[in-house]
């Protein structure tokens, strides 16, 4: 999987209109950990022009495939 697949619609409003995002030199933006807009490395976020928000899509690895049991072999009820 690559850092770099391109969403296609917005998760949040829905729409297409989707733009890389990068933030102004002095852009205040809370990303929700402490850090602050131009300081941080915001490489793979994406800006929905409809709704305006910023965010990014992150890959977080594998579930466990679920096991199911097999049906009982026997005889056939009568």
């Amino acid at each position: 999987m690559t850092a770099r697949v391109v969403p296609y619609y917005c998760p949040y409003c829905g729409e297409e209109d989707l733009t890389p995002y990068e933030p102004e030199a002095d852009s205040a933006v809370d990303f929700g950990h402490g850090e602050a807009g131009g300081a941080m490395n915001v490489r793979g976020r994406w800006h929905c022009a409809d709704c305006t928000r910023v965010f990014a899509v992150k890959y977080h690895g594998m579930a466990a495939a679920p096991v199911y049991a097999a049906p009982p072999t026997g005889p056939a009820p009568e």
